[in-house]
């Protein structure tokens, strides 16, 4: 692969934990389990290629409306990923970076997150960005009250608020838009992820889910992606 042709920026809809599961007359809690694997597999590769950012949904604010076990279960992967992988991490060099609130997490799992965050905030390499009890909706939300508010307190004035101003208050700010966008498990749609951010985006969707995801899944999507040609709404 060209260097100069590799997307900038990846993110993936890490979609069909439940489904593998269910194939194999498995709990669906053992489908997320093997997806913890996938998505170490895909950061060191991502790491290998030299791809500055990914940005992966693990948890969104509709997911609360599952299962009571299979929440707590997810919640407890993600304090067991957290605390297993934070060396590995750190001797990469990747820093970890949260898209969404911690506040409804389990205290553990919240401490989890926060020590991740906190020992790689000086990291320099790979960012992981992390969708964790994350909407697009809401994160739209959270950035016009943040505007809203400085208007209101005299501290901005409502026509200096352009797309620029606005896309600094969003959770991913400030981490370039994503040149591609990876969903597993086949699903036409984002579900909520990104939406401001997903404007231009190039789409690759794949019928494998998402624990038998594999580099080579990887490097296929960045192939489809080096043949297109970007236009941004130009001609």
């Amino acid at each position: 692969m060209e260097q100069g042709s590799l997307p900038k920026h990846i993110a993936i809809i890490m979609d069909g934990n439940g489904r593998w599961a269910q194939k194999r007359g498995l709990p669906r809690v053992m489908g997320h389990r093997q997806g913890i694997q996938a998505l170490k597999r895909t950061l060191e590769e991502v790491v290998r290629l030299g791809i500055p950012f990914l940005t992966v949904y693990a948890f969104s604010t509709e997911n609360w409306q599952r299962p009571k076990e299979e929440v707590s279960y997810l919640m407890g992967l993600i304090e067991e990923y957290m605390k297993k992988e934070i060396h590995n991490l750190e001797r990469n060099n990747i820093k970890i970076k949260l898209l969404g609130s911690l506040d409804p997490l389990p205290q553990k799992a919240r401490a989890a997150v926060e020590e991740a965050l906190e020992r790689t905030a000086k990291k320099s390499g790979t960012t992981l960005s992390v969708a964790l009890n994350y909407g697009g909706r809401a994160e739209l939300v959270r950035a016009a009250r943040k505007l809203a508010q400085a208007v209101s307190a005299g501290e901005l004035d409502l026509e200096n608020i352009d797309e620029e101003l606005f896309a600094a208050q969003l959770d991913s700010a400030p981490l370039p838009d994503p040149d591609l966008l990876i969903r597993t498990g086949g699903q036409m749609r984002i579900s909520n992820f990104l939406l401001w951010q997903l404007a231009y985006t190039e789409l690759w969707v794949t019928p494998k889910l998402w624990p038998d995801f594999t580099a080579q899944d990887l490097q296929e999507a960045i192939e489809d992606y080096r043949r297109r040609t970007r236009r941004f709404g130009k001609i």
